[in-house]
């Protein structure tokens, strides 16, 4: 359980889209509040998602074999077979936009330019509840509903249950938080630095998600099909 936690949160925490519009939340005006209250939604959100498992299974395992615990297996593999056939389809559709780009595209900079001034702009006059609801709806829920079918398998009776589920929390949220602190202790070089972080991932976002999914998935299927079949 607990590598398997470790995985996930590694993916979680470095998956580009929430750390794109992150990076936005922290460069608008009182960003540093704003960031604070995308953070706590974002941990909100682990926090109870782990807190509804726990609750179902009362913090103890499933015995082996039994119908609870071959359920949490197939979740896992169906989780893992949708993860790699979601960046099999990202892949292809970034292919897909690559080999259409039209002429014009070298203007894309410029474009790309306006678009981000243009959401910017937009997360200027977003309040702290904008930002929450935000980390909301970017959480990467496939993977956090690995976590959940991971958590079945928690034994609160143990210290390294607890020690393993603050570890997952902590490293899903790691480089939200490393942004903010940054923001915080060093205002005027964070946000050059996470604005030109923001178009780095703008240009390599789908390579990023197809690798980070493809992995994942695939460690997933694997570890999920030999608890079944061992």
């Amino acid at each position: 359980m607990v590598l398997d936690l470790l995985l996930i949160g590694l993916a979680v925490t470095l998956f580009p889209l929430p750390i794109m519009a992150f990076v936005l939340v922290v460069s608008a005006p009182r960003g540093v509040r704003k960031g604070l209250a995308f953070i706590i939604a974002w941990l909100a959100c682990l926090v109870a998602v782990i807190a509804i498992v726990l609750l179902f299974t009362g913090g103890q395992p499933p015995p082996p074999r039994s119908p609870p615990s071959i359920a949490a297996l197939v979740a896992t593999l169906v989780i893992g077979v949708g993860l790699v056939v979601y960046s099999e389809h990202r892949r292809r559709r970034s292919r897909r936009a690559t080999a259409t780009a039209d002429p014009s595209a070298q203007e894309g900079p410029a474009a790309s330019a306006d678009s981000g001034s243009s959401v910017s702009s937009r997360m200027d006059d977003a309040t702290g509840w904008s930002a929450a609801a935000l980390a909301v709806l970017l959480q990467p829920w496939g993977m956090v509903a690995a976590a959940a079918a991971t958590v079945v398998q928690a034994d609160l009776s143990h210290g390294g249950s607890f020690l393993a589920l603050m570890a997952f929390c902590l490293l899903a949220t790691s480089t939200l938080l490393a942004m903010e602190l940054y923001m915080v202790f060093a205002p005027e070089k964070a946000q050059l630095a996470l604005l030109g972080l923001r178009a780095w991932l703008e240009r390599h976002k789908d390579p990023a998600i197809v690798v980070l999914c493809l992995l994942l998935g695939l460690w997933l299927v694997g570890r999920s099909l030999y608890q079944l079949t061992g």
